[in-house]
């Protein structure tokens, strides 16, 4: 089949686009022919949150792109659709994840609609963005998605705010795969170069908070936990690895205010792509305190790396991560759970039992990107029967 993709990939930086690239590396490798037709700017320089949206890794993943979308020139928006009019895929799969992409998208999937008989499967990474869900938002993802002939998203938390934007539309749950390729991309470093770079003794029970620090992500409840962590596993040290956007001061002051700022590492900065094999080699437990989601990427890299995962009952994570399976579950917002989780990993014999599933691969974690691109496929059929 001819399945053509739009999406961001190398130089850009992050889980969307580590997904984009191992999107359509699969899809290729199942023998389709995919384009992908990528960004040649993301956004402009006062709409992001970050340092810079493009990648530093010195490996990176990518795959051949033809880069032509600027979301902020409809000139390019018209040159995207006579691409891929020209090119006349069995299937367009468009990604959406935040409002920023609706003028763009809106304009294109209308001028396939119109003018071409192409299908379009819309990839919702989240329906509506993690800090908002506003009225405002709803409305802009309701003009974009309604374009869709499909809309494929990975949680049932989404599944359920679609129908409800949508009654009608034909939603399709695919679990998110795990970025064990990724994982593999990394390179293999001595994790004592790290434990001596972060100031970390040998033996010390080590908990990792991975990923941008939003709002949403809770990282303070983890902090608040720390003291009561430390009570029982008096040696315990968080590293909070990943780009602020939101104020570092915030949770440095928590970290001083409960008395544990000599006992977390933060490192304020995005973690390229060879660089992460240390990082969750450190680690003996991924911690992911979210007070919202849809699903999480680095739950998947984590179980790409056989980390197990401590996690909160939101959104899609508990149908990623499963009590006593392959990492532990709590309420959100609840500093004392997640301290209860942590100490009972280390020192009860669930622990044990998890990171045996997870060596021995028996965890429930082989969500896979041969999965991702059959349940496309199929998808594809139905539209093409149509």
């Amino acid at each position: 089949m001819r399945i053509a993709v739009v999406g961001p990939t190398y130089p850009y930086r992050g889980g969307i686009a580590h997904y984009t690239t191992l999107l359509v590396r699969q899809l290729r490798l199942a023998g389709h022919h995919a384009p992908l037709y990528s960004f040649t700017r993301q956004y402009p320089r006062w709409l992001f949150p970050g340092k810079t949206d493009r990648d530093p890794s010195t490996t990176p993943l990518r795959v051949d792109c033809e880069y032509i979308l600027d979301p902020v020139n409809p000139i390019s928006w018209w040159r995207l659709y006579r691409r891929v009019r020209a090119d006349n895929p069995d299937l367009l799969i468009l990604q959406w994840w935040v409002p920023y992409w609706t003028p763009c998208l809106t304009t294109l999937g209308g001028l396939i609609k119109r003018n071409t008989n192409i299908k379009i499967a819309f990839i919702c990474h989240n329906v509506v963005p993690h800090e908002g869900g506003g009225i405002l938002d709803r409305s802009l993802a309701l003009t974009a998605l309604r374009r869709g002939d499909a809309l494929i998203v990975h949680s049932e938390q989404d599944r359920y705010r679609l129908l409800a934007l949508l009654p009608k539309a034909n939603v399709v749950k695919a679990a998110i795969p795990t970025y064990e390729p990724l994982a593999r991309q990394s390179r293999p470093a001595p994790v004592e170069d790290l434990r001596r770079e972060l100031g970390i003794p040998d033996a010390r029970p080590v908990l990792l908070f991975f990923g941008f620090v939003r709002p949403y992500k809770g990282l303070e409840y983890l902090i608040q936990a720390l003291p009561r962590i430390r009570e029982r596993l008096p040696d315990a040290h968080l590293v909070v690895a990943g780009e602020f956007w939101s104020s570092r001061e915030f949770y440095e002051r928590f970290a001083r205010e409960f008395g544990v700022e000599q006992h977390i590492s933060f490192v304020d900065r995005y973690i390229p792509d060879e660089q992460l094999q240390p990082y969750f080699a450190l680690a003996d437990l991924v911690v992911l305190p979210y007070v919202s989601a849809t699903q999480s990427a680095v739950a998947q890299l984590a179980f790409g790396f056989n980390k197990p995962v401590v996690t909160t009952r939101v959104g899609g994570l508990a149908e990623v991560v499963q009590d006593g399976v392959n990492g532990l579950l709590v309420p959100p917002q609840d500093d004392e759970a997640i301290a209860d989780a942590v100490v009972r990993f280390f020192t009860d014999e669930v622990g044990e039992r998890i990171r045996a599933r997870l060596a021995a691969g028996s965890a429930g974690t082989t969500y896979s990107w041969e999965e991702l691109v059959r349940t496309i496929e199929a998808v594809a059929r139905e539209l093409k029967g149509q």
